[in-house]
């Protein structure tokens, strides 16, 4: 166990999408404000949700939060911030590049990467020059920095070099171009992450297998950065009781083996744990109450009275509609722990029940797809991309033409940058459309599937080849007729899956939002894992199921006119009879 007293100046929380980290990090900003400390909460989450948290209009300057004297917010906006980092790197080739060129260099910094970077320059600002931070005794940010980022701002000295002979080919540190008089606070800042004394990293985690994997990987590349002040808190575990009702006693049951077997590294570090509660924690008393150790009661407590016809769809629905084409490709698409795998192994097998050759593969090295299905299916062919082999064939192929033109710095720096998710996306992509064309003889079933930045920076990279120094001299044929495949609706049907839960839906609709720039239509929504569709009878998971029915409603009214929800099943949906029991639950 630790104490929440002792953090350190600097504190962040960092942990995949719907874990907890902003209710936890509210929680700890309202105690440590209570005990007597001057705190300032700061949040780079694009879609924050402060505001409902903390119930305030929370701003880009630092604002008091209501009935807490010494807390106050501020909201950074990673979005804006990267908009003006694009424009500042593009400024100077308008008019001087064509056109075509322009466009492919917007793209190129539109990635994840680029926001990334965005969000350290304004962590910098605020760490890496101290008169800023003086007045606060502890500043705690919800949404920390990467290992990539911190490692690439951890090399000034090749900056120079790499960035005068790629100023408009490198995705990820184009936004660095012109930054040189920052070299000196991004490395003071650097520093300062990584000193102990000042700097305290805590790895939010929920008690399933693969939120736990998520929180080990980022401790262990965060550590090889220096940062290794490290604290876990397991959010969100539940307690049955002796309940009879078998969605608790399966719910106790799957956390209990996911601690048994907690990766080592984890298990070593300080930990506590946040017991779940029946509603989420919103508004000041809430927050004050779940680092209580009060139970925090809901004012509801009524069953929840609700059919099956009430709620969306059953995902049997959208395979009849998709079946009816006879062949084509199913994207499963959607943050990490919303069951992509899951709905993905269980279209496909449907597909290959109805007599349809069928091929299910996966990008994620984790997902186990072959042990989903676990038996064989008559008609279904399992197999996986693997992103490290093809990042790596990627990586040699860039280096051997552009590396060959560096110096050993800029060689250093462009290494570095082919370590970032744009490459991985970019080598996997082209994986895929080798994948895609199998879907012109029966239906390919994709589990992970590349985001609409990447298929709008490959499709900028081959409107004008020439101006993108990191782009392949040729391009595969594959990927060229790829594109039109993607974009139309009768060969491609892309499902986004997400919970009935505010994070992972806000994450859902950038993710739509993304695909629609991409010229992609999403096919359906599929809400996953629902308790309000389990038929629980526990007082708890009762009223967390209570707590969907809104997201459910605002995902199918607002975002999707194709919806299906899949109700949290009581028993592993493992092996084929289980997935068809859950496309038809």
């Amino acid at each position: 166990m630790f104490s929440f007293d002792n953090l350190t100046k600097y504190v962040f929380y960092t942990g995949k999408g719907g874990v907890g980290k902003t209710s936890l990090a509210c929680a700890t900003a309202v105690a440590l404000a209570d005990s007597g400390r001057k705190v300032l909460l700061v949040s780079t989450d694009p879609a924050s949700n402060l505001d409902d948290v903390l119930g305030m209009n929370v701003t880009g300057s630092p604002q008091n939060a209501p009935s807490v004297d010494n807390l106050f917010v501020l909201n950074v906006d990673p979005e804006a911030a990267a908009a003006a980092y694009r424009e500042k790197v593009v400024a100077p080739y308008r008019g001087v590049l064509p056109e075509a060129a322009v466009k492919s260099i917007e793209e190129q910094l539109s990635g994840a990467c680029t926001m990334e970077i965005a969000a350290f320059d304004e962590f910098a600002r605020l760490i890496g020059e101290p008169s800023r931070l003086g007045v606060y005794d502890t500043v705690i940010f919800d949404t920390a920095p990467t290992g990539h980022t911190l490692r690439l701002l951890s090399l000034p000295n090749a900056w120079s070099n790499f960035i005068d002979t790629n100023a408009h080919g490198a995705s990820c540190l184009g936004p660095l171009s012109g930054l040189g008089q920052q070299k000196a606070l991004y490395t003071a800042t650097v520093q300062a992450l990584s000193n102990p004394s000042e700097t305290t990293l805590v790895l939010v985690s929920r008690l399933d297998i693969s939120s736990l994997k998520e929180a080990d990987r980022a401790r262990e590349e965060l550590a090889s950065l220096g940062i290794r002040n490290q604290l876990l808190i397991l959010n969100g575990v539940f307690h049955a009781e002796g309940s009879q009702d078998p969605i608790a006693k399966a719910l106790a049951e799957r956390e209990s083996h996911a601690r048994n077997h907690m990766p080592a590294g984890l298990a070593n570090l300080p930990y506590t744990e946040i017991p779940l509660k029946p509603i989420n924690p919103v508004g000041i008393d809430a927050l004050r109450s779940l680092l209580s150790e009060g139970e925090f009661r809901s004012e509801q407590n009524t069953p929840l009275h609700i059919s099956r016809d009430e709620l969306p769809q059953p995902l049997i629905n959208l395979v009849d509609d998709i079946a009816k084409c006879g062949h084509g490709v199913v994207m499963t698409m959607g943050k990490g722990g919303v069951g992509k795998t899951t709905i993905a192994a269980a279209i496909a097998v449907e597909l290959a029940r109805r007599g349809f050759p069928v091929h299910l593969s996966t990008t994620d090295p984790a997902a186990h797809i072959a042990a989903t299905v676990q038996e064989p299916v008559s008609g279904l062919t399992v197999g996986c991309i693997d992103p490290k082999t093809e990042t790596e064939t990627y990586k040699n192929e860039v280096l051997s033409s552009v590396g060959a033109k560096l110096d050993a710095e800029g060689r250093a720096m462009l290494e570095e940058d082919l370590r970032s998710p744009c490459t991985e996306e970019i080598a996997v992509f082209r994986a895929f459309a080798k994948e895609v064309e199998k879907g012109k003889e029966g239906y390919v079933v994709l589990d992970t599937a590349p985001t609409g930045h990447t298929i709008l920076l490959l499709d900028a990279s081959e409107t004008y080849h020439r101006e993108v120094a990191r782009k392949q001299s040729d391009l595969p044929e594959s990927v060229r007729e790829l594109l039109p495949r993607l974009r139309n609706p009768d060969y491609t049907h892309v499902f986004i899956v997400t919970l009935a839960e505010a994070t992972p839906v806000s994450e859902a609709a950038r993710l739509q939002e993304d695909l629609r720039r991409a010229e992609i239509e999403p096919h359906a929504w599929v809400v996953n894992q629902s308790l309000a569709a389990s038929g629980s009878t526990h007082p708890l998971l009762v009223q967390r199921g209570r707590n969907e029915l809104p997201f459910i409603k605002y995902v199918a009214d607002e975002l999707s006119n194709q919806v299906a929800l899949v109700p949290w099943q009581s028993e592993p949906p493992v092996g084929a009879e289980a997935l068809s029991q859950l496309v038809r639950s």
